[in-house]
């Protein structure tokens, strides 16, 4: 089966030409052992597993969805083999550490191999929901908790989720009723209800374990009074046996637009006042232990959004090369023209490109992020680490929610190319799209990410993570500007300053008490920055492959000006192809894109406020 979810060419090309993966982080410590070669033959099981195994599920789970009865969820049936195969193959831990059972690849690769699968996230969200709670109780649990809970979940025995949400509090977590309370021997008895819980009921994994947020009787309102409990699905005997079933059920799931086979439950705790639980990490410590699997999610579901629309643009230019509809433009007045493909008309190559550019863009910063958690956790304590981790604090709300809006814009224009049959069930594309939406939903909104990045993210460190941001970004434009035109160099550089200016603009609206201004324009500021990120991404791309594609014109032989010598280069040499496409992308992008930036600057700096001054009777 031919693959139509990513693009193994591009993704060796941001691993390993862009961020030189081989380099930077094959001479740490951590994974000094490791090689290219090993790196490549894992990128090459995982897309063969995806396409023969994984992807040929993606509609028929989605037609079949959940079944839920008397309190038990039942997956479609196809997703039990490849849960086998998936776990067989070690793939849901690839960046654990081999110590506590995993693969210990860098993370940036982990990513990569995650785009291969996340198409198909209905079926991913099982497990890497579970690997997730894993990971807290790696780096918080006890080393009781680690040998019955952790090692169970990595193994892909056991399942995990995140129980975060209430009916009355939703993304108001400081407002939860769900309470703890303490037990002579140390234990909780857990009484409350959660809503959207992905995976909390399933029949994959023998035994699920909840990690849930509740405030311990008599301790304080808001979040500084909440603590984490790891409650299981079946209380753990000492030797890791499964014991009585907990006081806890799954009482409905959600019938939803996408993700159809994910079940997604809502959760009754403590109904006959014997919910275990046994406290994570210390107390009142709730919220900062569960940001690490939240941000963690968070870059989870950036690739979501990458990942979708790369199944979806790769879908789409298959079927542009394939239908053929309509005369060429130069002969549409010539009732007998031989008809053409629509990838020979121009707005369709207007919308191939158009996606082709975000998808690669997107790519390089969910890859970024992967290198940017690399560095923080494998370099030294120092300044240099504390750069890198400061870089991913400040990136990872722009990853989730630029990528997760921008994901589902491809999947819209993917279905325009496809015309009448994109809207139609015969292809994936509208499950592609209705799959995708939900990514700028959970993990917390989108708008909360621009609160986040605006209120929180740019101050932190007295601004030092965002200097360092457009400082790397001004070291890019002067390592590459002369490999480009100057015209969209200047572009770049002009839009980089615009983004300083912008951070200047909102610390001196909170110096003046104009404290809405960044509330009311946060938004509009994070997609800036989105846009702005992807020029300098798709830019030095662009550099590099331009220095790359002179080589094999010089090679050839092919004299400067040459067109027709050119043009026949392309069609006869896949290399040359490839980086003429990067720099043809950064160039569309830089002109045609990368403008929304001053309309989104000019938004910003007017200050307006018509958001908060509109009375509600005027909506």
């Amino acid at each position: 089966m031919e693959n139509l979810l990513v693009n193994p060419r591009d993704q060796r090309f941001t691993l390993y030409e862009m961020l030189d993966i081989e380099k930077e982080l094959c001479a740490l410590p951590q994974f000094s052992e490791h090689s290219r070669d090993l790196y490549d033959m894992t990128l090459d099981v995982a897309i063969k597993l995806v396409v023969e195994e994984i992807y040929p599920t993606l509609m028929e789970a989605d037609r079949q969805g959940c079944v839920f009865e008397n309190g038990v969820v039942k997956v479609p049936p196809c997703f039990h083999r490849i849960h086998k195969l998936f776990i067989e193959g070690g793939w849901a831990t690839t960046a654990v550490s081999p110590e506590a059972g995993g693969q210990g690849l860098p993370y940036t690769l982990s990513l990569a191999i995650l785009e291969t699968f996340v198409h198909n996230f209905a079926f991913l969200s099982y497990t890497t929901l579970a690997v997730g709670a894993g990971h807290l109780i790696e780096k918080y649990g006890t080393e009781r908790q680690k040998r019955i809970y952790m090692q169970k979940i990595y193994a892909g025995k056991w399942g995990g989720t995140m129980a975060l949400t209430e009916p009355e509090a939703g993304s108001d977590v400081g407002n939860l009723k769900t309470k703890a309370v303490r037990q002579p021997d140390g234990t909780y008895r857990i009484t409350g209800s959660k809503i959207f819980i992905t995976s909390a009921e399933n029949d994959i994994f023998e035994n699920i374990v909840n990690p849930v947020l509740a405030r311990i009787e008599g301790d304080p309102a808001g979040t500084k009074g909440i603590s984490i409990f790891l409650v299981p699905k079946f209380v753990p005997n000492e030797d890791g046996t499964l014991g009585r079933r907990n006081d806890v059920k799954a009482t409905g799931i959600e019938h939803k637009m996408g993700i159809r086979a994910s079940a997604t439950c809502a959760l009754s705790f403590g109904d006959n006042g014997d919910c275990y639980a046994e406290i994570l990490g210390e107390e009142r410590q709730g919220m900062k232990i569960m940001f690490q699997m939240m941000n963690e999610a968070r870059i989870s579901v950036g690739m979501q959004g990458l990942g979708t629309a790369s199944a979806a643009y790769l879908h789409a230019l298959k079927y542009a090369r394939e239908r053929v509809q309509g005369a060429s433009l130069l002969q549409s007045m010539n009732p007998d023209a031989p008809r053409v493909r629509i990838i020979e008309h121009a707005d369709v190559r207007r919308m191939l490109l158009w996606m082709k550019s975000h998808v690669e863009g997107m790519r390089a910063l969910v890859y970024y992020c992967g290198f940017c958690y690399d560095k923080s956790e494998s370099l030294p304590e120092g300044d240099e680490r504390e750069k890198w981790r400061g870089m991913l604090e400040l990136l990872t709300p722009v990853c989730k929610a630029y990528c997760s809006d921008m994901g589902f814009r491809v999947t819209e224009e993917a279905i325009q190319v496809y015309g009448g049959y994109g809207y139609c069930q015969d292809y994936p594309m509208e499950q592609f799209m209705r799959d995708v939406k939900i990514a700028s939903i959970y993990e917390g909104t989108n708008g909360i990410q621009a609160l986040d990045l605006v209120a929180r993210k740019l101050g932190q460190r007295k601004g030092a993570n965002f200097i360092n941001l457009l400082a790397e970004m001004n070291q890019t434009i002067a390592s590459y500007g002369k490999a480009l035109p100057d015209d969209s160099t200047a572009m770049l550089q002009a839009a980089v300053k615009s983004l300083g200016d912008i951070g200047i603009f909102f610390a001196s609206c909170g110096k003046e008490g104009r404290f809405m201004v960044p509330v009311a324009h946060a938004v509009p500021f994070l997609r800036m920055m989105g846009t702005v990120i992807l020029g300098w991404f798709l830019f030095w791309q662009a550099g590099i492959a331009a220095k790359k594609l002179a080589a094999i014109i010089e090679a050839k032989g092919i004299p400067q000006g040459d067109t027709a010598s050119r043009a026949a280069l392309m069609k006869e040499d896949a290399e040359a192809a490839f980086y003429d496409g990067k720099i043809t992308a950064a160039r569309y992008y830089l002109i045609n894109v990368l403008p929304a930036a001053d309309a989104y600057a000019a938004s910003i700096r007017s200050g307006d406020l018509s958001v908060t001054e509109i009375a509600e009777e005027s909506f």
